[in-house]
């Protein structure tokens, strides 16, 4: 796979016609300065406020953007792994489309992936003792976030103390292995993502990461909460007897350039 690039990174959006458009700048701004071959792919669920055409354009005239039109909505799960699959990258990351945790933070992950061939999987940790949160969360969301994590530790579904942080990054072969078999659709997909990548035997740490709470959070604090958990623990049953052989690898997806493609996988 010589053609594909050194960093992918994949955005979900989903009525983001405020948000992203910043976003899409300061992505653009950071690889001004990076000297190693990358891909963008903003994935994005039908929406109402006109998210899909303000992307397309926005981008344009950037070769290496690719806006993914991704259909009906079907959740962010279903979104991430979308753009995971298509992506082509030594190193894959899906951040949010507000980037809570900025873009600054990606030069020590990929200094980190080069330093320590044995891990797989990185994954930003708010909790971690050296994180710096600059806006916090409101006091009920980042308590109901702390007790999600304590339940999923107490019951021995997941060992890490933030599995939630939208800020996570792979090497290409546990991203195709972990995608290729990620079912959920809604936002317990993380709790997925990282029983996956312990079912198959892939190396995960975490790191400090900044975080920026965006105010505009789609996320309702107790139903999604209670149907993550539920999720979470429907995950674990289904993935207990799950054969952790690995596959071979698939065909590469051609690369595209910044014009909006269908996609409804």
């Amino acid at each position: 796979m010589s053609d594909s690039p050194y960093l992918s990174i994949v955005v979900p959006a989903y009525n983001e016609a405020r948000r992203l458009p910043p976003t899409l700048t300061a992505l653009v701004e950071f690889f001004r300065g990076f000297t190693r071959t990358y891909e963008v792919l903003i994935v994005v669920e039908q929406s109402t406020d006109g998210t899909l055409e303000i992307a397309a354009k926005q981008v344009a005239q950037q070769a290496h953007f690719q806006v993914v039109d991704n259909g009906p909505k079907r959740g962010k799960g279903h979104a991430v792994r979308s753009g995971m699959q298509r992506a082509r990258g030594e190193i894959v990351f899906y951040m949010d489309a507000d980037l809570s945790v900025p873009l600054a933070e990606v030069p020590a992950f990929l200094r980190h992936f080069e330093q320590t061939p044995k891990v797989d999987v990185l994954i930003g940790n708010r909790q971690h003792a050296m994180s710096r949160i600059t806006r916090r969360q409101s006091p009920l969301r980042e308590g109901m976030g702390k007790i999600f994590n304590r339940v999923l530790q107490t019951l021995a579904l997941v060992d890490l103390r933030d599995t939630q942080c939208g800020f996570k990054a792979f090497r290409q072969a546990a991203c195709r292995e972990i995608f290729t078999r990620q079912k959920v659709e809604g936002f317990a997909f993380d709790v997925e993502v990282l029983l996956l990548a312990e079912r198959l035997g892939y190396g995960v740490e975490d790191l400090p990461v900044e975080w920026i709470n965006s105010p505009e959070s789609k996320v309702e604090i107790v139903a999604d909460s209670l149907r993550m958990l539920r999720d979470a623990w429907q995950i674990q049953r289904r993935l207990r007897h799950m054969r952790p052989e690995l596959s071979p690898p698939p065909e590469v997806v051609p690369a595209k350039g910044p014009d909006a493609v269908r996609e409804n996988g």
